[in-house]
């Protein structure tokens, strides 16, 4: 995966007025709280990204 698949998986999975993700009630009909795990999923590789950019730049 890479980052703008990260940033899409984010920005389609939102929380909707019912505190449920949106994402995944479009894609697969599933009434899962938010956040989901593909949001927490998306936003830890995020981080690991931002995390290895600036520890290159550190070095």
């Amino acid at each position: 995966m890479n980052d703008r698949q990260d940033q899409l998986i984010l920005a389609v999975h939102v929380r909707g007025l019912d505190g449920m993700c949106a994402g995944c009630r479009a894609w697969w009909s599933r009434l899962t709280p938010y956040p989901c795990w593909q949001v927490d999923w998306a936003t830890s590789r995020e981080a690991r990204t931002v995390t290895a950019r600036f520890l290159e730049g550190v070095r």
